[in-house]
């Protein structure tokens, strides 16, 4: 004989026990109630019928049915999965009597000890102890495993119907008998789960059987929850069965709770799907910004490249305002993108790690490094484009002031030997007196010291033409035409020079008479002339300098120039003297002139006039030295300007990136805390900007003004340009390391408190504060956090190590293995750089003290959808996980090929195993 009442008085019972012995008093009278009881059968009946047609059969009296131990033991293998040993099929008491004990020693091997029931009473019909005996089975095998919040059985069962009915009006679900009787609580309990199959604002508390009705149908036909009690037994009984409504109310928790765990799995295939359609799309991202900043940079270059020259300093300086607006608006957001791209890329790789992907390959030539190749490739490209463009521009400018000064001097020889071949061809000496032909031989040497005197000129006239066709000179053409003439006609005159002296020494002899004092005339007034004519060419000359000290050269020349016009005066009256004694001597002598020095075309006049015109230029070339002077002052200014704010900018710059490596290794507060003071400092930077532009400006107006030299400053232009960029970059990238610090934290589960344990000891080691361990100093660290890798992986328990622990180690020369070291820095250092970030080790120290969904659990997730299948089928999908994600699993997943398989079946294992990458499994 069992009592079925102290079914769970076992260890592990749980709640069932305390509930049983609560109620073994009362509940012995109640069965002999008839109404209960009928209740009890209608309700136990359905609950067995609902396991035995598993089996293929079912019974139709439950006290009747049990009797030969047969359906009793298949309901027990049907609800346990277990085989019960082989029944006997005999039809002789002993047989059924045999067979229930069989089943109850079954229940018995549950732990539930069976008291007042024994196999007898179950063969000969008796209805208390059989209805006792099948309420022992449904609390063992229905209830008692029921847990909801540490608590189980009854208690547990009322626990789950209060959660899920909390938010309906009309219902207060307090226990397991007249909280039932209106029928709300069963329509709440299914609309909680299936809004879809009830319209609960529709029913009325009054009436309970109309509410009683509409839940047992829909359970039965939507639910597959047998119909165990009719409404008018519950509202007809003054207080319902218990055990009944407690039978009843497990099978919608066992309904609901197997939906509720395909709800689980479809929730994790959703998480595990969104993140790998957002990484795709940040993938994406990623190659379409690379592609086209490489075609921006592709498209850039050849335009660096071309340094097809021009021909005037105007068409260079056009070169020269393109190639500035080039720098000013076309590539700033170029920077930007790359910038970006290097964040995006980063966190891209972040998000992979942290979610157990596999990292992300940009496709041939797209990696950051191929960008990063790139764009020193055209940054080399921009510093040759500006260097040949003010190289050219100086080239042009020597060789427009060259060409000037050809065309001058050329004009002034052109100008002197106008009409000399005539003279030296003609033949006045054969009809001369010997005076005059004296006079002819004069005139003739002094043409030919004017000859010399010239060939300065002519050397100078052929010098400057060489240097333009060496400095390939746009008009070269016509500049050698020119000068080809001058030298002939040069080589002309002295050819007829040296003839017609012959012809006039020949006619000397015969003609010795000559006039001295013209002759002295004509041998001073020619050099004097020249040094005139000299003299104004020089004052005429144009000149180009650069900064202060060839300005005042050329002042100082130009003032001793200046001294020199007193001894230049006394020579002028000293010629014109000579020519007032001429007149005298010839006015004392009766002599009558021919009106014209017979030795030299040099009059006094001409003399007078050119000395005069010389005074007139003298103060001109003063004036035109001095706005030179005024020049070079304000191009000096202008180059103390810029050395100010580009020594002030320059210093800042260089103060800035050493701040940022200290906040970088010297970070205190929460991560938040420290991304909102990087990002409160990166503001206070992007502030400086208007002084960076402030600097272009001035910059701008030294370029302008032809400046190429700055002696007050070692910064040039592009060295700012150059490390204000990577400030930029630098505080960028530190943001981002924080962020992907936040990332890992909230991905891992890792405290501040052991973020800050690791930042602690990363710092300490990192002795040149590079923000990088180098292997020793890595290996030293994860044995200050007590990182044992001889005996293979230790997970750390969380708490912080002490620093006594941390010596101890350390004293000991407990250090790492050399064969695990080597493989902890393969993951840590794949690149086999030597060198450890703190990016790597925070993500190595994640994966070593956190958990993260794997592979195995997604292929566990899908096997729960499939129903145990080793398939899955695009419907099932399509049922359980919302519209885009089934899609995405649908086109992804290969056909299933197993043997087992059915038309339109899916390999989820492979594709499982595909979203984490070979390696993880």
């Amino acid at each position: 004989m069992v009592d079925y009442h102290a079914a769970n008085n076992q260890p592990g019972a749980g709640g069932a026990q305390t509930y049983m012995e609560q109620e073994n008093d009362w509940d012995r009278d109640l069965l002999l109630d008839p109404a209960w009881e009928k209740q009890q059968r209608k309700t136990f009946t359905a609950w067995c019928n609902s396991h035995l047609r598993k089996a293929g059969t079912q019974i139709e009296n439950i006290e009747e049915d049990f009797r030969d131990g047969l359906k009793l033991m298949l309901l027990l293998e049907v609800i346990s999965g277990e085989r019960l040993p082989k029944p006997e099929r005999g039809k002789m008491r002993v047989h059924k009597i045999n067979n229930v004990n069989k089943a109850l020693d079954f229940i018995a091997s549950k732990g539930v000890k069976l008291v007042s029931i024994g196999a007898e009473e179950i063969v000969d019909g008796n209805a208390k102890m059989t209805l006792g005996m099948i309420w022992t089975i449904i609390l063992r095998f229905a209830i008692q495993d029921i847990s909801v919040e540490e608590t189980s059985a009854k208690e547990g069962l009322l626990l789950w119907c209060q959660r899920k009915t909390a938010p309906y009006k009309n219902v207060n679900v307090q226990n397991f008998h007249m909280s039932w009787k209106d029928g709300l609580a069963f329509n709440a309990l299914i609309h909680r789960h299936r809004p879809d199959l009830i319209d609960y604002d529709s029913l009325r508390k009054e009436d309970a059987v109309t509410n009683l009705n509409n839940a047992f149908e829909v359970a039965e036909k939507h639910l597959d929850i047998p119909k165990m009690l009719d409404a008018e037994d519950i509202v007809n009984t003054a207080r319902p069965d218990e055990k009944a409504i407690m039978t009843y109310v497990s099978s919608f928790y066992h309904a609901f709770s197997g939906a509720q765990k395909a709800e689980t799995a479809a929730n994790r295939i959703c998480k595990v799907l969104a993140v790998n359609q957002e990484n795709e799309q940040m993938m994406e991202d990623y190659e379409t910004l690379a592609s086209d900043l490489l075609e921006w940079i592709r498209r850039t270059i050849p335009w660096l490249e071309n340094r097809v020259p021009k021909n005037t300093v105007t068409e260079m300086q056009a070169k020269q305002e393109d190639f500035r607006d080039y720098r000013c608006v076309h590539k700033p957001p170029k920077v930007q993108e790359k910038c970006q791209l290097e964040i995006s890329f980063n966190t891209l790789q972040t998000k992979l790690r942290l979610s157990n992907r596999p990292a992300f390959m940009p496709s041939e030539g797209r990696m950051v490094s191929d960008i990063n190749g790139a764009w020193h490739t055209l940054e080399g490209a921009e510093k040759g484009y500006e260097e040949w463009i003010l190289n050219e521009i100086r080239r042009l400018e020597r060789l427009e002031h060259l060409a000037e000064k050809f065309r001058q001097k050329a004009a002034i020889h052109e100008s002197w030997t106008d009409g000399k071949e005539a003279m030296l061809t003609q033949r006045d000496y054969e009809t001369s007196t010997l005076s005059e032909v004296k006079a002819l031989l004069r005139k003739h040497e002094a043409f030919e010291s004017d000859l010399a005197a010239h060939q300065d000129r002519v050397e100078q006239i052929a010098a400057i033409a060489q240097e333009l066709n060496e400095l390939d000179y746009y008009d070269s053409a016509r500049v050698n035409d020119r000068c080809a003439k001058i030298c002939e006609q040069w080589d002309s005159l002295g050819t007829l020079t040296h003839k017609r002296k012959d012809s006039l020494e020949r006619t000397e002899k015969q003609l010795e008479s000559i006039d001295e004092l013209y002759l002295e005339y004509a041998k001073r007034a020619a050099p004097f002339n020249n040094w005139m004519e000299g003299a104004m060419e020089d004052l005429q000359d144009m000149f180009i300098v650069h900064n202060i000290e060839e300005i005042q050269g050329l002042i100082s020349a130009h003032e001793q120039f200046k001294s020199t016009l007193a001894e230049a005066n006394k020579e002028r009256e000293a010629i014109q003297n000579i020519q007032a004694e001429v007149q005298k001597i010839a006015q004392s002598n009766g002599i009558k002139l021919s009106g014209a020095n017979p030795y030299t075309t040099i009059t006094p006049q001409s003399i007078d006039g050119k000395w005069e015109k010389a005074m007139e230029m003298v103060p001109q070339r003063d004036h035109a030295l001095q706005d030179e002077l005024n020049k070079q002052n304000s191009n000096d200014t202008l180059r103390k300007t810029f050395a100010t704010q580009a020594n002030a900018v320059g210093q800042y710059i260089q103060d800035k990136m050493e701040e940022i490596g200290r906040i970088s290794i010297e970070m205190n507060g929460t991560l938040e805390d420290q991304l909102t003071n990087l990002k409160d400092y990166q503001d206070s930077i992007m502030s400086y900007a208007p002084e960076i532009n402030k600097l272009e400006v001035c910059h701008q107006s030294i370029q302008e003004a032809l400046i190429f030299d700055n002696q007050y400053t070692s910064y040039t232009m592009e060295h700012l340009r150059v490390g204000w960029e990577q400030l930029l970059t630098t505080i960028a990238r530190t943001i981002n390391e924080v962020e992907n610090q936040i990332l890992t934290r909230d991905a891992k589960g890792i405290s501040q408190e052991q973020l800050y344990e690791y930042r602690t000891s990363f710092n300490h080691f990192d002795k040149d504060h590079s923000g990088a361990l180098m292997a020793e100093e890595f290996k030293a660290c994860l044995i200050s956090l007590g990182y044992d890798v001889e005996n293979e992986k230790q997970k750390r328990s969380g708490q912080m190590v002490s620093d006594d622990f941390r010596a101890l180690l350390i004293a000991t020369g407990n250090s790492l293995g050399e064969a695990q070291f080597n493989r902890i820095m393969a993951v840590v250092d794949p690149n086999g750089s030597g060198a450890v970030t703190f990016q790597a080790f925070i993500d190595y120290m994640s994966r070593e003290t956190t958990d993260t969904d794997t592979a195995d659990q997604v292929i566990a997730s899908f096997k729960i959808l499939a129903a145990d299948k080793n398939y899955i089928l695009a419907d099932e999908l399509r049922r359980e996980l919302p519209p885009d994600q089934a899609e995405y699993c649908i086109a992804r997943m290969a056909p299933y090929a197993g043997p087992d398989g059915v038309p339109g079946a899916l390999d989820y294992m492979s594709f499982s195993t595909a979203l984490y990458g070979e390696s993880d499994l």
